[in-house]
């Protein structure tokens, strides 16, 4: 299975032949969706420690001014402002989730293409189609191979990313099918990324390069540069080199009868999605009891919840993002859970240290990996039995365009309450009839 030809192909073939009238309204919507929550999580974190210590490391040896960093007046070139954009888009794990794979799809691609309509003219259509396009080819590729791929402690993102912004990245450039099968023999030779990285500032390393490399596979093969020709289910390819057994059919099977960018789930607190439905349960129970004394909380989900966060011992914000006893502590304590609830502060308040240690977590397959049980136990002995069958921000429970507005409002004002974020709103619904996105990035530039 693993030698069959022609995979890659007809994934070029279709990016190359796909045009912006064969994608439907809500498709498209969908993407602009994505650029708003994009420049969201970007501001968010363009400040961050990992961020910050990056881009002084990468100035030492970036020639060119040429590409906006979100939420910054430095500029820097190109492949370096993808590493950085996606790096911040990522950091906080505010970023958007493609469910079926945990896939953070939008980290990786956007950026890249953001960077390149700063080197090229590119029309708002051809941003979105490009977006939309690696969107659809990275989740396609980790759908042939999940979960075991993740479960092996591959992050999804990072591998399958590169994938999706050499694509994307590809269609902007006009590749034809040909160059795009290199483009993707290029990311491939480049896809790496590991779970063990998650909660400390190394995770940046690897999503940034998903977004850069991939930026630098589609310019190479632009210039000639040549690559496999079946760099997936090659041999010694891709899924072989990577120990998985793709369901094949999963990659090429119905493109573009539907898009995979429609699944994709918006996030209301920054941290690991399969948490989301705890804090929702927490919250709103917190709402109603602010003043009740807890001693012992139960958590039941899927058993990825436990696999990924049942973490009760932690000492950093960058482990809370994934770490469930803290989010249920932190909620309980404060009855929110923004940014501030996952920094250093947050962890090191004995109040919620105290609060994450009467956690427990029990995994249940019955469970999807959007909806999980709590059940609080107060200090007078009452039971409280919470659920949520479908997390806010997930695709069946989205976030409204509305609410989407707002993160960006929020998180522009977290660095500068003057930072008037109207004009980059507009700009991004606008995007279907912009003859220039060259300055969309800028507009994320408080003046």
């Amino acid at each position: 299975m693993l030698q069959t030809p022609d995979v890659t192909l007809p994934l070029a073939r279709f990016v190359a032949a796909s045009g912006w009238e064969e994608v439907p309204a809500e498709v498209r919507h969908q993407a602009k969706r994505s650029f708003m929550n994009l420049f969201a999580v970007a501001l968010a974190g363009c400040r961050a420690g990992p961020v910050e210590i990056a881009l002084h490391s990468l100035c030492e040896f970036s020639g060119g001014k040429r590409a906006t960093l979100i939420g910054r007046t430095e500029r820097i070139d190109a492949l370096s402002a993808a590493f950085l954009n996606a790096a911040a888009a990522n950091v906080h794990d505010f970023c958007d989730t493609h469910l079926r794979t945990v896939i953070h799809p939008t980290a990786p691609v956007a950026p890249a293409l953001l960077a390149l309509a700063e080197l090229r003219k590119v029309t708002g259509p051809q941003l979105l189609l490009a977006f939309i396009l690696g969107n659809e080819i990275q989740a396609r590729i980790g759908l042939a191979i999940s979960p075991h791929h993740y479960d092996k402690g591959w992050h999804i993102t990072s591998t399958c990313g590169v994938f999706g912004a050499a694509v994307g990245a590809g269609k902007l450039l006009g590749l034809d099918e040909r160059q795009l099968v290199s483009a993707l023999g290029m990311a491939s030779t480049q896809s790496s990324g590991l779970c063990e990285c998650l909660g400390l500032p190394a995770k940046s390393v690897s999503v940034g390069n998903a977004a850069r490399n991939g930026l630098w596979s589609a310019l190479l093969a632009e210039k000639g540069f040549a690559g496999p020709a079946e760099p997936l289910a090659g041999r010694q390819g891709f899924y072989h080199a990577m120990g998985d057994e793709p369901d094949l059919a999963l990659v090429t099977g119905g493109l573009g009868d539907s898009f995979e960018i429609m699944a994709t789930s918006y996030k209301p607190y920054p941290c690991g999605f399969v948490i989301h439905p705890v804090l929702d349960c927490v919250l709103d129970w917190r709402r109603d009891h602010p003043d009740a004394e807890v001693a012992r909380i139960v958590v039941r989900g899927n058993p990825l919840l436990a696999h990924r966060t049942d973490r009760p011992e932690i000492s950093t914000g960058r482990e809370s993002q994934v770490s469930v006893q803290h989010a249920v502590a932190a909620a309980l304590v404060h009855g929110k859970a923004g940014i501030d609830q996952f920094a250093d502060a947050c962890v090191n308040d004995p109040r919620v240290v105290v609060l994450r240690r009467k956690v427990e977590v029990v995994r249940d397959r019955s469970f999807s990996t959007i909806a999980a049980a709590v059940d609080i136990t107060t200090a007078d002995g009452a039971m409280h039995r919470l659920s949520q069958t479908a997390a806010r921000g997930s695709d069946v429970n989205p976030m409204s365009d509305h609410e989407l507005e707002q993160k960006l409002r929020t998180a522009a004002a977290s660095w500068n309450p003057k930072h008037d974020v109207g004009p980059l709103i507009d700009a991004v619904w606008s995007l279907d009839s912009s003859a220039d996105v060259s300055g969309l990035a800028s507009l994320a530039v408080a003046a």
